[in-house]
């Protein structure tokens, strides 16, 4: 039996006839193959696969390299790195910091990488973020300002006090009286003129030191209350700025269960693009389980890709960040120009309180 092994143009050419020589070829032009495969497919399909586990398992947080790859090679169909040009995960890291993909930081512990989110809908929020954090930092320095204000008009509208003299009683001799002239029915201790004319000047200095105490008295009183106003505009004050901080502390995550979110992403196509779907799990905080409304789809999101959903006036909500968060309240009505709405809290120890909040800060429930 004989095994004959045919020619290829290429080794014809070259003048190839034995087979091992053909086989040698048969080799170079896999080889060449190969790497082409290396070069250009598999690290594409590899990038891909690595963050899109990064996107939809992470998000945004900052986390180490190892954990994201250990996840990604327990799936059985992963494509291994050997296949890539990447020798190693630490030259894989250092590419994506170099293309700009993710924000990646050397540690003692390791790599850490950090998925940068170029969605247009996560980019509009995190700006419309940003100016609110930067109207309320106007809103405290007005504050401030105002109750310097205050304290210096307190001071500037203080009177001086008049301070009294005080002088001895001097009389012209030792034997002239004092005498008060009380009205005409009053009786005059002594004869002479000049004894009456030193009692009635007596009594009007007496008259005089009186009415000086009162007016210091007055002013005294008159800017006391001055003060005490100014002082009672800087604690209203003080209590509206500790009020408006209490309501400013908030979290970067804002998923519950149990609420109606619509899904703002377009990755997904779109079968789910502005969607309506009911949280069922939350997972990490940033991520959760849905069911989608119309074809009861579960799909695994991150919270950049929902936004909440506004109910019509008389249905219930359930308050999603702020004082108020973890709270149901019933929808009152909407102000559209301040992006708002009106609330009654229905749960908590402020039942029945009427509270004004953001539309991203509350969602209808399922």
């Amino acid at each position: 039996m004989s095994l004959h092994v045919g020619v290829p143009p290429e080794a014809a050419a070259a003048g190839l006839r034995e087979p091992q020589q053909v086989h040698g070829l048969f080799l170079q032009i896999f080889s060449g193959l190969f790497q082409m495969f290396i070069r250009f497919f598999s690290p594409s399909e590899f990038k891909s696969e690595f963050m899109e586990l990064l996107r939809r398992r992470f998000g945004t947080k900052r986390v180490h390299n190892n954990i994201v790859y250990n996840e990604y090679i327990s799936d059985r169909e992963h494509i291994h790195m050997n296949s890539t040009k990447w020798e190693t995960l630490t030259d894989f890291t250092k590419w994506l910091g170099r293309e700009g993909l993710c924000k990646v930081d050397e540690t003692p512990k390791g790599w850490y990488i950090q998925y940068i989110d170029r969605d247009p809908e996560t980019i509009r929020r995190q700006e419309e973020q940003a100016r609110k954090k930067k109207h309320e930092l106007d809103d405290e320095e007005r504050s401030a300002k105002f109750i310097a204000d205050q304290v210096r008009r307190g001071r500037d509208s203080k009177e001086p006090e008049e301070t009294p003299v005080y002088t001895e009683l001097q009389r012209e001799s030792e034997e002239e009286k004092i005498a008060f002239n009380l009205g005409a029915s009053s009786c005059v201790a002594g004869p002479s003129k000049a004894s009456s004319a030193l009692g009635a000047s007596a009594l009007k200095a007496a008259a005089a030191s009186t009415k000086r105490k009162d007016t210091s008295s007055n002013s005294d009183s008159r800017a006391d209350k001055r003060k005490k106003s100014a002082l009672e505009e800087i604690m209203e004050m003080e209590e509206n700025k500790r009020r408006k901080q209490q309501q400013s502390v908030r979290t970067d995550y804002w998923l519950q269960p149990n609420i109606v979110v619509k899904v703002v992403t377009k990755r997904l196509g779109e079968k789910y693009h502005k969607k309506k779907a009911v949280v069922m799990e939350v997972r990490d905080k940033y991520a959760a389980l849905v069911k989608m409304i119309d074809s009861g789809d579960k799909l695994k999101l991150d919270q950049n890709h929902v936004e909440t959903v506004i109910p019509a006036p008389g249905k219930r909500v359930r308050i999603l960040n702020g004082p108020y968060r973890d709270m149901e309240a019933l929808l009152e009505g909407i102000d559209e120009k301040n992006f708002s709405a009106t609330l009654t809290l229905e749960s908590g120890q402020q039942k029945g309180r009427r509270v004004d909040v953001a539309y991203e800060d509350f969602s209808k429930l399922a």
